[in-house]
């Protein structure tokens, strides 16, 4: 009986794994599609493929027609040598792959290929979509890592060597709060874990309904049977919001419906999801907004403690991160790539507070909790900007020049210039600056 369980469950993960890679692939150049996922990847000529859409990078890849298994081993060694250079954006830890095997990806070995893609999912789509959330900036550590680790449990089917990954567990809990946060409480539903809180299809409408009221009768919902609501559920997300079908409602109306899956279904909402809500999270409020959407409002008023304190702890961790990647081995391109991500995370959560550290006192002061949020906010943009700085001096030839040269007229635009009663000293101070800067 819990063979069976495993297989119904491998078989589960094998079409949505197959579903969402296709997804990708279908954005390539020529567009490409996996069959059947445990012999098309044995080559590795659609692993890379996928990585490539995935990472925006090209990688060297062994095709044509009469590859043999030593092509095979090098295409998938490629990919895995890839996968752990990679560090995440947001905490600068590696990923680790250990007893996944280009050997074993070659052989098509059920649970190691899906074990792999199971790690290139939390990596490319869970991280990535999870990272904005606040819960998982409090939930994170500064060992953070996406770790997978092959051993020899059997409590968690289908996998023979399970894969266990240390950042599953906290994107796991941002994603879980997510949705009980901006879709489920508001319908008095519970939504415990990514397995049988699904099953009968009510979450999964609740979460359409949170990103489209006009599309989800919530009294309908409660009336219909299981595999009615998912049938629902699944057609508007692609039709409607353009998401991809990964789920059928066979797949979910089981006693046990698979976790990975529905999570690797459910992150793709966070893409589409446009309005802030508050979730309360050990005992006060946390905001989940999607990352490009900032705060419609916030007043002065709100700026407690707690805010302080979450905003104290995204600061901190952001700093630490930008410090560790700063600091990683890795190509110029790479690097700057990292900066811009660690840039518009800055920027998104500073447009979402700056209406909580207006003064609060008549004097035009700020209150203590503020002037320290205050100065957190300084140190990372000093920190981004001595990254920036860094980065297109580094630039080669004569570009890390003209980038030196920026930087300085950026700094000087900056400066600011006290305005004199005699307009003439004002004219003297900003051309005596402009004569300097012509000079450097």
């Amino acid at each position: 009986m819990q063979r069976e369980s495993q297989d119904e469950q491998e078989a589960v993960q094998k079409r949505t794994f197959t579903k969402w890679i296709n997804s990708h692939l279908a954005k390539h150049k020529p567009p490409l599609e996996v069959n059947d996922l445990f012999e098309d990847i044995k080559d590795g000529v659609k692993l890379l493929a996928l990585l490539e859409v995935l990472s925006g990078q090209r990688l060297p890849c062994e095709q044509g027609r009469q590859l043999k298994r030593i092509h095979w081993v090098s295409n998938i060694g490629t990919a895995l040598k890839f996968l752990e250079g990679r560090k995440s954006v947001y905490r600068g830890s590696p990923i680790k792959l250990v007893n996944i095997h280009a050997t074993d990806i070659a052989d098509g070995r059920p649970s190691i290929v899906l074990g792999l893609i199971w790690t290139v999912i939390l990596y490319f789509q869970i991280e990535e979509l999870t990272s904005n959330l606040p819960a998982l900036q409090a939930l994170s550590n500064s060992n953070s890592s996406v770790e997978s680790i092959a051993s020899s449990e059997t409590g968690s089917p289908p996998m023979k060597r399970k894969v266990v990954n240390k950042f599953q567990g906290n994107a796991k809990k941002a994603l879980l709060r997510w949705v009980q946060c901006t879709a489920a409480k508001h319908h008095g539903i519970e939504v415990k874990d990514f397995g049988p809180s699904w099953r009968d299809g009510v979450a999964f409408q609740s979460v359409v309904h949170a990103i489209r009221p006009d599309l989800v009768d919530m009294e309908a919902v409660r009336r219909r049977s299981n595999r009615e609501n998912l049938e629902e559920a699944f057609s508007l997300a692609e039709n409607e919001l353009g998401i991809p079908r990964l789920l059928d409602p066979e797949d979910v109306d089981v006693d046990k419906p698979d976790e990975k899956s529905i999570m690797t279904y459910v992150a793709q909402f966070l893409k589409h999801y446009p309005n802030p809500h508050h979730s309360e999270t050990d005992g006060h409020c946390m905001c989940f907004c999607h990352p490009h959407f900032p705060l419609k409002s916030a007043s002065v008023s709100s700026f407690t403690e707690n805010n302080q304190i979450e905003l104290k702890v995204f600061l901190d961790q952001l700093e630490r991160d930008v410090l560790r990647a700063q600091g990683a081995e890795g190509n110029l391109t790479d690097k700057y790539q990292a900066f811009k991500s660690f840039r518009v995370q800055y920027e998104m959560k500073k447009k979402q507070t700056d209406p909580l550290l207006q003064p609060v006192h008549r004097d035009g002061k700020l209150s203590v909790d503020q002037a320290l949020v205050k100065q957190a906010w300084d140190r990372v943009s000093a920190r981004l900007l001595d990254w920036h700085i860094h980065l297109d001096k580094s630039l080669p030839g004569p570009l890390g020049v003209i980038g030196a040269w920026l930087h300085r007229a950026e700094m000087a635009l900056r400066e600011d210039i006290p305005i004199q009663h005699a307009h003439d000293e004002t004219a003297n101070v900003l051309h005596r600056k402009l004569e300097q800067h012509k000079v450097t």
